[in-house]
């Protein structure tokens, strides 16, 4: 684990989750390529002129500054690093990828290499790639970086023939992982299929 400054500047990260927090202010985990997933508190984040107002976008490249050793930061200064447009029939995967992280590593534990992947996955969303592509590529080096991944040669994840195989083995893995636990964006992709199915038999009949 690396040793954590009490004052960071402009580190290259992604917010993975928020929750408000009083009125205007914010709680961030955030992804950064040096530190890990750090939490803070961005005060006063969800004010139109404030200077933390980028911490409100997901999926989007940031520049993240806070100070503080205790476990919770203080976010004094955020910058947008560029612009990443996720197709709206892709926000899934894309909170998918993000549940992963949270629940996988562990905090203020640098993963460079995962980071590199998951800024590899969202512009793999942003240009339309089949997500099913680019999840089990991200899934593979996931399970990789966490001591979890497969004994066998990586595969070729353009192969789709193959990708329902690929996919069964390596959520058996994921779920060995996170012990056995159910992802919370899994459960309501499953909740809404089956809102769907029975709205379509409603329909039909």
């Amino acid at each position: 684990m690396a040793t954590l400054k009490k004052k960071v500047s402009e580190a290259k990260a992604f917010v993975l989750h928020s929750i408000s927090w009083s009125d205007n202010s914010l709680i961030v985990n955030v992804f950064s390529r040096e530190y890990g997933l750090i939490a803070g508190v961005a005060k006063s984040a969800k004010r139109p002129y404030s200077v933390l107002r980028p911490i409100n976008a997901h999926f989007q490249p940031l520049l993240v500054s806070w100070s503080g050793s205790g476990e919770l930061k203080t976010i004094t200064k955020v910058e947008t690093d560029g612009f990443y447009c996720i197709p709206e029939r892709a926000l899934m995967s894309a909170w998918y990828l993000n549940e992963l992280i949270l629940r996988g590593v562990a905090k203020e534990d640098p993963h460079e290499k995962l980071f590199d992947c998951y800024e590899d996955a969202l512009l793999g969303l942003v240009s339309d790639t089949d997500p099913r592509i680019v999840l089990r590529r991200f899934e593979w080096q996931w399970l990789c970086e966490i001591g979890y991944g497969l004994d066998s040669a990586e595969p070729d994840f353009y192969d789709l023939k193959k990708e329902p195989e690929l996919r069964n083995e390596l959520r058996l893995n994921i779920s060995k992982a996170l012990n056995r636990s159910t992802l919370n964006v899994r459960e309501n992709l499953n909740h809404l299929s089956k809102l769907i199915a029975t709205r379509s038999h409603t329909e039909d009949t």
